[in-house]
């Protein structure tokens, strides 16, 4: 039997699918819990299996050592932890946010004498407990409340710090979610492209898998590589006049197919303006040039 009375006492507020799941994981590790949820039903899962369920947000968190928030949105936070006193607490917001709520939070929670650490789980409820499905966390704010917490930190999911800018948890969630959506994209172009022929997608499924993993292992570490030197040119295999003259291949296909081309058409737009602004300049660049375009550079 797991001796609780050495385990750090977590308190969980948000009782979705995610932070059931964080708690069942907490639990199964021998950690004294406490739960609350808006909707007090909710906590009657984690209650049968040995979690204490609180009346109130300010009677969990009195409970815990440390605060762990799981709610739907920034402004649900501000209403849960209203008038609980945090003094000496240690908070870690699970709560999906932008990098200015993130900042923001953290501020809020240093004027009431908490410690603060933003964070964006970067998996599903089913990889929570699961070290081989390969989930983890981002989180970002106080050093010494991470290096403190780690070991529970990691029980649900791997953690990964990424600094003492409360901002940056988030940013880094919603970049990669943002890849992850832009890859979607594309794959549900190519699938519509096949949607009237005799193409099985089930026999287009491996080919996607190989060459956007080829592709964008490659676009990733060379664009990060001329991002930071500075140098667009150098060794540019396909670069920027070669790819924007090729677009309307891509563009005709889609109108004989009779496929939108919505998904694809804003990336080639941004080629042309990019080229648009100066054939000579840029028309030997690599498309990471397309970056700095989205910033204003």
């Amino acid at each position: 039997m797991t001796d609780t009375r050495t385990k750090t006492r977590v308190c969980l507020l948000g009782l979705g699918a995610m932070g059931t799941a964080l708690g069942r994981a907490w639990l199964a590790a021998g950690h004294p819990l406490t739960v609350w949820n808006r909707t007090p039903a909710k906590a009657g899962a984690l209650a049968a299996e040995g979690a204490s369920a609180a009346a109130d947000p300010a009677a969990a968190v009195a409970a815990a050592d440390l605060v762990v928030l799981c709610l739907l949105d920034d402004s649900s936070v501000e209403q849960a932890l209203d008038g609980v006193d945090l003094t000496g607490k240690d908070l870690v917001n699970l709560t999906t946010g932008t990098p200015a709520e993130g900042r923001a939070r953290a501020a809020w929670a240093q004027a009431r004498g908490a410690r603060f650490l933003d964070g964006g789980i970067m998996a599903v409820p089913p990889m929570i407990g699961v070290p081989e499905a390969g989930g983890y966390v981002f989180y970002s704010g106080s050093p010494e409340l991470f290096a403190e917490h780690r070991e529970v930190l990691e029980v649900p999911a791997g953690a990964r710090f990424t600094g003492a800018d409360p901002g940056f948890a988030a940013l880094h969630d919603v970049a990669l979610l943002s890849a992850m959506y832009g890859l979607f994209a594309g794959i549900s172009h190519a699938y519509a492209l096949i949607r009237a022929e005799d193409i099985a997608p089930k026999d287009l499924a491996p080919l996607l898998t190989e060459w956007l993993g080829a592709m964008g292992a490659r676009f990733a570490a060379g664009a990060a590589e001329r991002l930071e030197s500075g140098d667009l040119t150098t060794g540019v295999v396909s670069d920027l006049a070669m790819q924007a003259a090729g677009t309307g291949t891509f563009l005709r296909t889609a109108e004989e197919q009779g496929v939108s081309a919505e998904l694809i058409r804003p990336y080639f737009e941004l080629m042309r303006r990019r080229l648009a602004a100066g054939p000579a300049e840029h028309g030997g660049e690599d498309t990471a040039g397309l970056i700095d375009l989205l910033v204003g550079r």
